[in-house]
């Protein structure tokens, strides 16, 4: 049996494209454009797509109808009458990015020139220490919008970042059983009735620096987010790496002491038994109901079960020489692993982010000190040990791009 092909109608651009596919697209690449780079006039547009004035004026004049592009008034003159200059329109929509983690989540709300509408919400319930957050998370979200005013009509969606082993082609979580077999994105879409999309917390820290931070314009960094745990985010000539099936990046489970504690994961000695937050807050514990001396033991008032990072990072900012000690200790099992990184990549920076950057040289000096004991010389010099600019927002602001490029069917800058 013969199969007929079904006929294309409309008018073609001798490419191939129907008219009004290639408008379309045309719509999509100014819209990209607007979102990457700012502001434009007609004439940079124009060299930008490679199309004519008309074509360009009528694409932003549709744009400007459906309320996606707005005039930004008079830019700088190249030679004659100086020129308008367009951009996206800010409150056209508007995206919630919410940052999970083990014991607590971040909500923000962001607008499409990227800034944030109100504060950051941090609400003390997460993905292992609730049975109920779900719920809360939507409570907390609604009340976000609400306190803003911000309908609902005006979201484009949400972007979510979750910790663990995630299955990016398929979207399934292998670290938190609560989400079951399907992709992650069902239970958000159903949660809160719009469109979700999901990245890996330190893969999302990774593209909130490339776009946004320290990494912006850099073709080859590295992103270690530390906090709980300890994952890595990789970028590769200007791209978010995945790696096969999105597992790459468990930068806490190389093998640091093969006589060491057992991790979560089941092996032994892997870095996050030694370096993460977890470790040094259960290590602090120790000591300090042994009897060692800490202004830590003072703020949590006695109460060792309510230490967390946080609680050791302000401590040693305040001299406490414990809690430096238990953070230099760190940077020197962190710089063993960021000397094999630094050999295998070869990349324009590290950056330190998650919870442990609010520690700042207190953790990156100890690094670049003992990297001279562990990296080849040569290697070391090419490579910056930095601080995240955007700290606890670099994963929120991760998932903007992810959004927009989903929404608008942008080029999606990731293999």
């Amino acid at each position: 049996m013969k199969t007929s092909k079904k006929k294309v109608t409309g008018t073609g651009d001798g490419k191939g494209y129907p008219q009004n596919i290639k408008k379309l697209l045309l719509k999509r690449q100014v819209i990209d454009i607007f979102y990457k780079e700012g502001l434009k006039t007609i004439a940079e547009l124009c060299d930008a797509t490679n199309n004519s004035i008309p074509s360009i004026t009528n694409i932003m004049n549709e744009l400007s109808a459906e309320g996606l592009v707005e005039n930004f008034g008079i830019g700088e003159s190249k030679g004659g009458r100086k020129p308008s200059v367009y951009g996206l329109n800010p409150n056209a929509g508007v995206i919630v990015s919410i940052d999970l983690s083990r014991k607590y989540s971040r909500i923000g709300i962001f607008n499409l020139h990227n800034q944030q509408i109100g504060r950051i919400l941090e609400v003390n319930q997460g993905l292992e220490n609730s049975d109920n957050f779900l719920a809360t998370l939507k409570e907390e979200t609604d009340n976000l919008l609400a306190n803003n005013k911000i309908s609902k009509k005006s979201l484009l969606g949400f972007g979510i970042t979750i910790p663990g082993l995630i299955d990016i082609k398929k979207g399934i979580s292998y670290s938190y059983p609560q989400f079951g077999d399907k992709p992650i994105a069902d239970t958000f879409e159903k949660l809160f009735g719009k469109r979700a999309f999901i990245e890996h917390d330190t893969k999302a820290m990774a593209v909130g620096e490339a776009w946004f931070g320290y990494a912006k314009g850099k073709s080859n960094v590295l992103f270690i987010n530390i906090g709980s745990g300890i994952g890595l985010g990789i970028i590769i000539n200007g791209k978010l790496y995945n790696g096969n099936s999105g597992f790459c990046g468990e930068f806490g489970h190389i093998q640091m002491d093969s006589d060491g504690e057992l991790c979560y994961c089941g092996k032994i000695g892997c870095l996050e038994t030694i370096a993460s937050g977890t470790a040094l807050v259960k290590k602090s514990q120790e000591k300090i109901r042994n009897g060692k001396s800490s202004i830590i033991s003072i703020i949590v008032n006695k109460k060792t079960e309510e230490i967390t990072l946080k609680t050791i990072i302000d401590a040693a900012n305040q001299g406490d020489l414990f809690a430096i000690e238990l953070i230099e200790e760190a940077g020197e099992y962190l710089a063993k692993g960021i000397s094999i990184l630094i050999h295998l990549f070869n990349p324009e920076a590290i950056i330190i982010g998650g919870e442990m950057a609010e520690a700042g040289n207190l953790i990156t000096d100890p690094i670049r000190q003992k990297l001279n004991k562990y990296t080849m010389l040569r290697l070391k010099q090419d490579t910056r040990i930095v601080q995240s600019e955007l700290k606890e927002k670099a994963g929120l602001m991760g998932t903007l791009p992810m959004v927009v490029n989903n929404t608008f069917s942008f080029r999606y800058e990731s293999n």
